[in-house]
């Protein structure tokens, strides 16, 4: 169940682990979710107490609690001393573990006696767990709803570390465009950012395009150059070897499609070969990015919209996600020509003189600031892949880039081969009314602004001159 970073290290424990500290809190949520389904058909407050006191996997975690949480463990006695119902029950065990976990010094007993005012942790209608632990990352849990459902059709769906889940017991090569499932699948995708649907084989390339379309648009929209070793046209094959896929791609943060009017929609990647030594894709969640920006920064970049550099297509750094509605960031850095930014006080651009391009400093700080922030370890995560992963992304809930190690040479690392597929986008991406902006502009024309940065073709602003980019 908890599958912590350091479990292949037999030698090394759970709190000793830089990387298992930082995912702990998305640990709590896995496990409180098992505990609380247990809780749901245990018959009174007696059952509760066998289950934290006499489950091994209660125990384990239990110990480990204690040793991260400066001795607290789980007090669980007091849930034998108190005659309270069920829900409060469940309670006291999710209080009591995510307090034990995150070191926070707050007994399951010292719950019982504040009951009546706002508890450090509760249960949500939807089976999350809100409070101090569950909201520290932003990343929402899974909707309970949709993990019931799931189930009841043979479908595991299992959140991973950070964001993303794991979905167990569905094959991509029957699966229909009417299928059922898709519409909670959907929304888990908006909500985590990404599913890895295990276990999948290798796809063929007609076989990869067909459960693309599942998903957003429900249609292939294909951009990019065909590698000659790529199954079909919609194929794009990535490698870290030329002779078998095309090198470089995608080093610094972006979303998929940022040239067209209508973002892509969902995108497929798909493992072909998985390299030895690594080569992992690391995904951003950009609707907890937002919410890590000071108010200040959250109000600047609501009032600024994004150029692109090849196609002069205007998106707004900030918007509503078209399915979860959750504020999310968003820009390109590596196909962006301008940023232009709306006067602040008003309600509405009248005229020119309500928009100014951003200069050169300033582009350069917000690019840092843009980096620094989807680099946050807290919501972005390296995903490591498996034979037979098969993971799609929602294109507007997560921004991604290629690692270091998926661009190192095939002989130190081992040779990577990803296919990438494409979906077409379910809404035009386009400015807010506010902004009284077209959606596409001529960035190769002369700037209409007269000042500010202004960059036509290719890679557009290079906002550090000493790193790698590629479209």
């Amino acid at each position: 169940l908890l599958r912590p970073h350091c479990a292949r290290e037999a030698q090394t424990p759970l709190y000793a682990c830089g990387l298992c500290r930082r995912d702990l809190n998305s640990i709590i949520v896995r496990f409180t979710v098992l505990v609380q389904r247990q809780l749901l058909v245990a018959a009174n407050l007696r059952s509760v107490r066998l289950l934290t006191s006499s489950t091994p996997l209660t125990k384990s975690v239990a110990f480990r609690a204690s040793s991260v949480g400066g001795g607290q463990g789980l007090q669980t006695s007091a849930l034998a001393r108190q005659n309270r119902d069920l829900r409060l029950g469940q309670l006291v065990v999710l209080a009591a573990l995510s307090a034990s976990f995150c070191s926070r010094s707050v007994s399951a007993e010292s719950i019982l006696k504040n009951q009546g005012t706002a508890a450090p942790s509760k249960v949500m209608a939807d089976g999350g767990v809100a409070g101090a632990c569950e909201t520290t990352n932003g990343v929402p849990d899974l909707d309970a709803n949709s993990v019931g459902f799931l189930a009841e059709h043979g479908v595991k769906i299992s959140p991973l570390p950070v964001l993303g889940a794991e979905v167990v017991g569905l094959n991509l090569k029957s699966t229909k465009k009417d299928s059922p499932l898709l519409p909670a699948l959907q929304k888990e995708m908006a909500r985590r950012g990404y599913l890895v649907f295990r276990g999948q084989g290798v796809l063929s390339g007609d076989e990869q395009v067909a459960a693309s379309e599942l998903f957003g648009g429900q249609e292939i929209h294909s951009t990019h150059g065909v590698h000659p070793k790529a199954p079909n046209e919609h194929i794009f094959r990535l490698s870290n070897d030329q002779a078998h896929g095309i090198l470089g791609v995608g080093p610094q943060w972006h979303n998929d499609g940022s040239f067209e009017r209508a973002v892509f929609s969902h995108v497929g990647y798909h493992i072909i070969r998985v390299p030895e030594n690594g080569g992992a894709t690391t995904f951003c969640h950009q609707g907890a990015a937002f919410d890590h920006l000071s108010e200040e920064e959250q109000e600047v970049w609501q009032r600024r919209v994004s150029v692109n550099s090849n196609s002069g297509v205007i998106h707004p750094m900030v918007h509503e996600h078209p399915i979860s509605g959750r504020k999310s960031v968003y820009l390109h850095l590596g196909m962006t020509g301008a940023v232009l930014e709306m006067k602040k006080g008003i309600d509405k651009v009248k005229s020119m003189d309500d928009l100014r391009p951003l200069d050169q400093a300033e582009m350069t700080a917000l690019f840092n600031r843009y980096n620094d922030l989807l680099n946050d370890p807290k919501y972005s995560h390296d995903h490591n892949y498996e034979e037979g992963d098969c993971i799609f992304i929602d294109n507007l809930a997560i921004a991604h880039r290629a690692s270091k190690a998926a661009h190192t040479s095939a002989k130190k690392q081992g040779l990577r081969i990803l296919h990438r597929t494409t979906v077409k986008g379910m809404i035009d991406f386009d400015p807010q009314e506010k902004f009284s902006l077209p959606p596409m502009i001529n960035v190769y024309g002369q700037n209409p602004f007269g000042s500010g940065v202004w960059i036509g073709g290719g890679l557009g602003f290079r906002w550090d001159p000493n790193i790698h980019m590629q479209n």
